[in-house]
């Protein structure tokens, strides 16, 4: 079960549509009942977590959920989840990301659309014990919802924090930081000189890791 901490539905059947690429057509998403639209600071990642427990409950509840992904980069709502979910693996796509892009001690960066997560975005690295590794977050310019509605104008503003993690920073892998930003990831990583990572990509092969020992 893929957990959609906002209220797109869009975003949802984007974000499945990439999971089932990984896992194949058992993969379910659910979309927040309740909340924002769209989580571009703390304040609404704090929000969200609520709809993200009690969808996770749910799913739980229905006794026929192998595994559960919080798909929203800040992973809303995750340790709570795991705190009830009891041997059913719980996958953050940030945390899932920030591990695989830090893998054998590679220094990282990560680029994405939210400024005012970035603080969250680092504490997140910290809480997970990769500060030594973390370069930095770079940021695409203007509002987060029109970059996101408008494709190239998307791939030309994380090309461009790529380059600037890459040159300026010294990263040597980049996290895409968003979970419907998978197809921009494809699109981005043939003409960059260090790994992408996608987070929900990233979620899916760190379930089935989990799922198959």
């Amino acid at each position: 079960m893929l957990v959609n901490p906002n209220t797109s539905a869009a975003t949802t059947a984007m974000m499945t549509a990439i999971a089932r690429r990984t896992l194949g057509p058992a993969v379910r998403g659910v979309t927040a009942r309740h909340g924002p639209p769209m989580l571009t600071d703390p304040a609404a990642l704090r929000a969200a977590v609520p709809e993200v427990v009690a969808a996770g409950r749910r799913a739980l509840a229905a006794g026929d959920c192998a595994a559960l992904i919080v798909a929203a980069f800040g992973d809303p709502g995750l340790d709570a989840l795991r705190a009830v979910a009891g041997e059913v693996p719980v996958v953050g796509i940030g945390e899932a990301s920030l591990r695989e892009a830090s893998a054998g001690g590679t220094r990282f960066g990560i680029a994405t659309t939210t400024p005012r997560l970035a603080v969250s975005l680092a504490d997140g690295v910290a809480a997970l014990g990769l500060t030594g590794l973390f370069t930095g977050v770079r940021l695409t310019v203007g509002d987060p919802a029109t970059l996101s509605a408008d494709p190239d104008a998307l791939l030309e503003g994380l090309a461009r924090a790529v380059r600037e993690c890459v040159a300026r920073d010294g990263a040597e892998a980049v996290v895409i930081g968003g979970g419907p930003f998978a197809a921009a990831t494809e699109t981005l990583a043939p003409h960059s000189p260090v790994p992408l990572i996608a987070p929900v990509p990233a979620a899916c092969r760190r379930v089935r890791r989990l799922l198959t020992g």
